[in-house]
């Protein structure tokens, strides 16, 4: 074999080239990968919502030794508990070696998706169908949601603070539900109009039967619908008011693709990110502690703009680390100020189908490994919190040292569009925040895409910064 050039040599020293995954992985690292994929495929099967995903979390932590926060306690180093914050948002803390002052190492993702909610009023019957209303939840093309199974899921809180949970249309001997779409022969009108006005909201509504009440002087389909929901769940049409239905794809988490290297899957935004950071949380103190205190986060209402108490704008999250910190006698603010955190969130994986929205040479790539995104926003860098140099240096030396396969992206062309994380919100606190996630295909559809080597590199990634 010939000696390589000069220019071979120099190339190899400052060009930056980033492999496929598979060129670095050993057999049994894949096999581990892909095993670890067959659990994060039940989680996505598990939990469709927030509200499960933190159900699980807690019941996850609690095996692994984890205990309910309380205010008022001291906590020492090597303590291990949560706080659940109404049961949409969970905040997990493994107290580390290093004093609160040193700053606390966070990785926040989200637990909600885009979806259906149906409304407070929703039950209606209208030429032979009963139907439910609904108002969609975060930002969907609605044509993707039209002619495809649904299940629901969610709480019915009656009067009486009684709490019923619902999950109808995921195992195969239940129903399923359904939006209609108008046939092509009759479609003339809807073809003659654009993606985005082909369907609007109000006509985004859930079959849910057709058969009347059983009665000689009352054929009615609304009553027999409520009758079987009385049944079922012992309830009235007026506990509608008070409940939380969200209406996903009925569809299970699979394998994609004749080698089995990919996941089709509803929720992967933002799950993704989030099943590797609990993991990686309860893994990185099994057999020592962290050195700095790590805060895991699942987060409601991302997909919404992070309003409300259970979303990162809600002030719960800070007030535990003020908490924490005045009963340790600790200075909060140099607390965050020291801080850092992994924002981790999706991004936008290239698609060749639809290559021209993505630029190329700052794109995220599938097999490419978790995505570090220095910036998100829209247009000229708006709403985004746009990491610090020296804060991705960090990053980049920890992945590197640590074997982790990563890649930087952004969310498509300059003027293309864009998006938002958490990111901006935590930076508020002043600590240093950067978004690391797993690149998606067909991001916020009912079914998107992901590969199995980029959920290993998240969960490597996440650990090796909790560690």
């Amino acid at each position: 074999m010939s000696e390589k050039s000069k220019a071979e040599l120099l190339k190899e020293e400052l060009y930056m080239t980033k492999k496929n995954a598979y060129e670095t992985m050993s057999q049994e690292e894949i096999k581990e990968c892909y095993d670890y994929c067959e659990d994060y495929k039940m989680f996505l099967d598990k939990c469709k919502t927030e509200r499960e995903s933190v159900e699980f979390a807690v019941k996850y932590l609690e095996e692994r030794g984890f205990k309910s926060f309380e205010y008022g306690k001291e906590y020492k180093t090597g303590d291990k508990f949560y706080l659940n914050n109404r049961g949409k948002a969970i905040y997990i803390v493994v107290m580390g070696k290093r004093p609160l002052e040193e700053g606390v190492r966070i990785a926040a993702a989200h637990v909600d998706s885009p979806r259906i909610d149906l409304k407070q009023n929703p039950l209606y019957e209208d030429g032979g169908f009963a139907f439910f209303k609904t108002h969609y939840y975060g930002g969907i093309k609605k044509f993707q949601w039209v002619t495809i199974p649904l299940a629901i899921h969610g709480v019915i809180v009656k009067a009486n603070g009684e709490k019923v949970n619902v999950c109808i249309g995921e195992d195969d001997s239940d129903p399923v539900f359904y939006i209609t779409d108008i046939l092509p022969h009759l479609g003339k009108d809807q073809a003659s109009k654009n993606l985005g006005s082909a369907f609007n909201g109000e006509q985004l509504n859930i079959l849910c039967g057709s058969r009347p009440y059983e009665d000689e002087k009352v054929k009615d389909i609304k009553l027999n619908i409520l009758s079987i929901l009385k049944e079922k769940y012992d309830i009235t049409e007026a506990d509608f008011l008070s409940s939380e239905l969200c209406v996903v794809p009925s569809i299970k988490a699979r394998d994609l693709g004749f080698d089995r290297s990919l996941i089709a899957a509803y929720g992967h935004d933002d799950r993704v990110c989030a099943y590797p950071i609990l993991t990686a949380c309860a893994d990185s103190c099994e057999k020592d502690l962290p050195t700095y205190t790590t805060v895991t986060i699942f987060a409601d209402k991302e997909e919404t703009g992070s309003d409300g108490n259970t979303g990162m704008q809600s002030f719960a999250f800070e007030d535990m680390l003020k908490e924490m910190c005045e009963n340790a006698q600790q200075n909060v603010r140099k607390m965050f100020s020291n801080s850092i955190c992994l924002s981790a969130d999706v991004n936008a994986c290239f698609d060749p189908n639809f290559s021209e929205v993505y630029e190329s040479r700052n794109t995220a790539y599938i097999n490419k490994g978790v995505c570090v995104t220095k910036f998100t926003g829209g247009g000229g860098k708006s709403s985004t919190n746009d990491a610090h140099a020296e804060f991705v240096a960090f990053i980049r030396k920890l992945f590197d040292d640590n074997g982790v396969v990563w890649q930087t992206g952004e969310l498509g062309k300059v003027d293309q569009g864009g998006g938002g994380t958490v990111a901006k919100f935590i930076s508020k606190l002043n600590a240093d925040v950067i978004d690391v996630g797993v690149p998606v295909i067909s991001m916020h559809a009912p079914c998107e895409v992901v590969s199995k080597t980029d959920v290993w590199a998240a969960y490597k990634a996440f650990l090796c910064f909790f560690k």
